[in-house]
């Protein structure tokens, strides 16, 4: 059966980058050792946040994970445009694998937008209409009209 995650088809497509980028860092050293690095941490980061943000329960807390994830991705692209300046591999070759990250990203900018998240109506349980994402809202806030009379202002 697997895991919420392991259904996911992003996070499949993650996992299929991250065993590339496995195969690629083994000859990535010298020079190219402080990006190879980075390279693992980012792209592990992908399918390891994507997994913590499915598991947890409220939209912003899911929004937040998937958001991450997605930011990993962007970095790895950029980390791949490194590593092809610095000679380490073609551009072919990484732009056939930035297409990956960018429908990685894709996808999680998706499943992180406002209308990702299976619930039910929470009228039958009283609860009214409660913000059921927590996060702060800007278009929630009401400006008020400047109240103040003549009669309130001080005089000199």
């Amino acid at each position: 059966m697997g895991l919420g995650h392991e259904r996911l088809d992003v996070y499949r497509l993650s996992i299929s980058y991250v065993a590339w980028v496995y195969e690629k860092v083994g000859a990535l050293s010298g020079t190219h050792r402080h990006a190879r690095d980075q390279w693992l941490r980012a792209s592990q980061s992908i399918p390891l946040n994507i997994a913590e943000g499915n598991g947890k329960s409220t939209e912003g807390d899911r929004r937040r994970y998937f958001e991450i994830a997605r930011g990993s991705a962007l970095e790895c692209a950029a980390i791949q445009d490194v590593l092809v300046v610095g000679k380490a591999f073609s551009s072919e070759e990484s732009q056939g694998h930035k297409i990956e990250l960018d429908r990685i990203a894709a996808m999680l900018s998706r499943l992180g937008g406002r209308g990702y998240g299976v619930g039910e109506d929470s009228a039958p349980y009283g609860i009214g209409s409660l913000d059921p994402d927590p996060d702060f809202d800007p278009e929630k806030i009401k400006t008020q009209p400047d109240a103040a009379t003549d009669a309130d202002k001080p005089r000199r």
